[in-house]
C-alpha cells in the first residue's frame, strides 16, 4: 500500500510568513520517515472557517493521512477541533487520546481524529516537540486504519 500524507499548519504567524513552519516542515521529514510521502503542505490562519475549509479541500478525493499542526490548546483563537468537527465524517478517539498521552503537556491538546472518506485526519500542537510526540504515538496504527477505510479486511 503506497502511504501518502498531507500536513496543514495552523498559525496566523506562520501564514503571514513572520515565523517559520517548524512543526509542519518537522511532520513532514517525520512522515517520510516512516514511509509516507508527503503530497501536500499548506498554511491557514486560525478559525474555524480558514480551516474546515482546507481540511475539506485537502480531504477530497484523497485516501492518506492529514495531520493538522496548531490550533488545538485553550487559546480564543485554537479553534481546529472545532473546525475538523464539521468536516468528520466519524470520529476515532483513540487515536487522539494515545497522542495526547504521550507527555504531560499532552492532556492541554483538545485536538481530534476521526475520517473524511477515504482520509484520516489527526489534529496535534503547534509546538514542534508536541507534533512529533503526537504523532510518533498513532503511526504504527495509520496504515492498518487506511488499508480498513480502503476496504481491507481487519487482522
Amino acid at each position: 500500500m503506497d502511504l501518502e500524507a498531507k500536513v496543514l499548519t495552523v498559525s496566523e504567524s506562520v501564514h503571514a510568513g513572520v515565523r517559520e513552519d517548524r512543526s509542519g516542515a518537522a511532520l513532514a521529514s517525520l512522515l517520510v520517515g516512516h514511509g509516507f510521502r508527503v503530497v501536500e503542505r499548506r498554511t491557514v490562519p486560525d478559525g474555524v472557517e480558514p480551516v474546515s475549509a482546507a481540511l475539506a479541500e485537502m480531504a477530497e478525493g484523497f485516501h492518506g493521512l492529514v495531520v493538522t499542526t496548531g490550533g488545538t490548546g485553550f487559546s480564543p483563537t485554537d479553534l481546529t477541533p472545532e473546525a475538523t468537527r464539521a468536516v468528520l465524517d466519524r470520529e476515532a478517539p483513540g487515536l487522539a487520546e494515545a497522542a495526547r498521552a504521550v507527555s504531560p503537556r499532552g492532556r492541554l491538546s483538545r485536538g481530534v481524529a476521526g475520517t473524511v472518506g477515504a482520509c484520516l485526519v489527526l489534529n496535534v500542537p503547534g509546538s514542534t516537540s508536541g507534533a512529533v510526540e503526537s504523532v510518533e504515538a498513532v503511526v504504527d496504527v495509520v496504515p492498518h486504519a487506511l488499508e480498513l477505510m480502503a476496504g481491507g479486511r481487519p487482522h
